[in-house]
């Protein structure tokens, strides 16, 4: 019999963590989607592979305080933090929902140096959307 094949991200050859640090990502794509209840902060490359993200929920904060936006501040400045040894210089900012941390995460975003290219608001709105419910009787 032959050697075994090992898997190249196989555990037995310890290389499952090592890819993680090796890519280099001068530019990125920041998601901030800012919902009335909460804060999610999605970093991608340019094709679209998630690198990293963070929400208010995930940073700690419960029910209420989530949708607020130091919540939205504290979500953006934990994504970041993980992707600015990466090499990241320059990121495109869409932002997507009418909650109240869309301002302060992108708030966060800019003092944390990195160079905007440009911020678009993507927030869907119906072109006249679904049919809406039937009138009440009293």
């Amino acid at each position: 019999m032959g050697k075994p094949i090992l898997k190249i991200g196989s555990r037995r050859n310890g290389r499952i963590g090592s890819r993680k640090n090796a890519r280099k990502i001068p530019k990125v794509v920041i998601h901030i989607q800012a919902s009335f209840n909460n804060t999610i902060v999605t970093i991608t490359d340019v094709r679209g592979q998630v690198i990293s993200w963070s929400s208010a929920g995930t940073c700690g904060f419960k029910g209420p305080r989530r949708g607020t936006p130091f919540a939205a501040q504290t979500a953006a400045v934990n994504a970041i933090r993980t992707v600015a040894n990466q090499g990241m210089q320059r990121a495109e900012v869409m932002i997507k929902g009418p909650g109240l941390g869309r301002e302060a995460a992108l708030r966060a975003i800019r003092r944390s140096g990195i160079l905007l290219s440009f911020i678009r608001d993507v927030t869907p709105m119906p072109h006249n959307g679904c049919r809406p419910p039937k009138k009440r009787r009293m």
